[in-house]
């Protein structure tokens, strides 16, 4: 993990790799409880029996748990002392190039795109790519936008 005092310390890593997280894996389970969560109970997610038979061979996670998973992924990467809050603001782009399938590992790899004053801190956009380990494709590619407060 990268770790800086202040969000000033930031700017010189705008256009650069912060860094790749540590490989997590996505199981049933994982998967069965972003079903409940959402009510998303299409049968290529919750339902391995028949999921064997379908196009992907597995069930495979929701495109936005695969999603969901990019911010802890990120928090992985990256500590600034003198934050006391970090808000979601948003997306400004997602594609999901490839299916995730159960039992997969992935990890994150987040470029910081740009940092902008606001009032009491920054805004962050950050590009982040979620890859399964092994896979040709990546599962997610989204930019983000964070603020943090100090």
């Amino acid at each position: 993990m990268r770790r800086v005092t202040t969000l000033a310390d930031l700017r010189p890593l705008v256009g650069s790799v912060v860094g790749s997280s540590p490989w997590v894996e996505v199981d049933q389970q994982r998967i069965d409880l972003f079903a409940e969560a959402t009510g998303d109970h299409q049968w290529i997610h919750v339902d391995p029996e028949r999921a064997r038979s379908g196009p992907f061979g597995a069930t495979i996670a929701h495109g936005y748990l695969t999603l969901s998973m990019l911010l802890p992924l990120w928090s992985e990467l990256l500590e600034v002392d003198s934050v006391t809050t970090k808000v979601n603001c948003g997306l400004n782009k997602v594609r999901f190039p490839a299916p995730l399938a159960v039992g997969s590992r992935i990890r994150a790899t987040v470029t910081l795109r740009a940092l902008e004053d606001v009032v009491g801190g920054a805004q962050l956009t950050i590009d982040g790519v979620i890859e399964r380990e092994g896979g040709d494709k990546p599962v997610c590619v989204a930019e983000a936008v964070l603020r943090f407060y100090e």
